[in-house]
């Protein structure tokens, strides 16, 4: 593992994923001080099963790093990144991201648009945030078909996203269809899209985040794991045991 630095953001090579060494605080300054600038641009919102998949996959793997930033929503990574030297390293996990730029957004009048999950979803993910977030403007929501969209219905979903203004387009169709939309959307779409996965059913309710201790101690995985074990029982056993030991390998190679 190697650790960069470039002219922005500093970096933490993760089996060959170039995560941004960051904090929530940092994360959210970068994004809304540059927002006119990001237009066309896209946000991983990366943990240890996605790492793991780029890592067996390349083409994956490049579309992870053509995003504007690959941020660590799992402890781990950011664990393996203060492992590497970089001290300051901590999680930033999609949904937290999303309920601080909410906030942000109720004061700077920034716009959203929802692409992916369910019409029922979306219709309670819209009752939650009118009812949590008054001030929020919501430019549009769009649950799209399960199954690959035709040319012409891809440039009318990207017009009518487009003709909304949006500043964020918050993508959650879960990994790693969201990371494939948004690297085939990139210039396309005229807003900051930001790939969040479960964080439409979370602000839903459809789903619990794990309690703070949890999270602290970097249990969530196994909090999620209790509630829909048929799902994610492979997501988090297999390739969690496969991070460990590629990262293993890595440092004691």
């Amino acid at each position: 593992m190697k650790s960069i630095t470039d002219q922005e953001i500093q970096k933490c090579e993760i089996l060959g994923v170039q995560v941004c060494v960051t904090n929530m605080q940092e994360t959210l300054d970068n994004i809304t001080g540059n927002l006119s600038n990001l237009k066309g641009k896209y946000i991983c919102v990366s943990n240890v099963h996605t790492i793991v998949m780029s890592y067996d996959d390349e083409s994956y793997r490049n579309v992870q790093n053509s995003g504007y930033m690959v941020l660590p929503d799992g402890k781990p990574l950011s664990l393996v990144s203060r492992l590497n030297g970089f001290a300051k390293a901590k999680r930033v996990t999609g949904p937290d991201l999303m309920e601080h730029i909410f906030r942000i957004s109720e004061v700077k009048n920034f716009k959203h648009f929802f692409y992916g999950s369910t019409d029922k979803t979306l219709k309670a993910l819209q009752n939650e945030l009118e009812a949590n977030y008054p001030y929020l403007k919501i430019a549009g929501m769009y649950s799209p078909p399960f199954r690959e969209l035709t040319n012409e219905e891809n440039r009318q979903i990207t017009e009518k996203i487009n003709e909304s203004r949006p500043d964020f387009v918050w993508v959650g169709l879960g990994a790693p269809k969201q990371e494939l939309w948004m690297y085939n959307h990139k210039d396309k779409v005229d807003g900051l899209m930001v790939g969040v996965g479960a964080g439409f059913d979370f602000f839903a309710k459809n789903i619990r985040r794990a309690p703070v201790w949890m999270q602290k101690y970097s249990l969530e995985w196994l909090y999620r794991l209790i509630q829909d074990p048929k799902r994610l029982w492979k997501r988090y056993l297999v390739y969690n045991t496969r991070f460990v030991a590629l990262v293993a390998r890595e440092y004691f190679k």
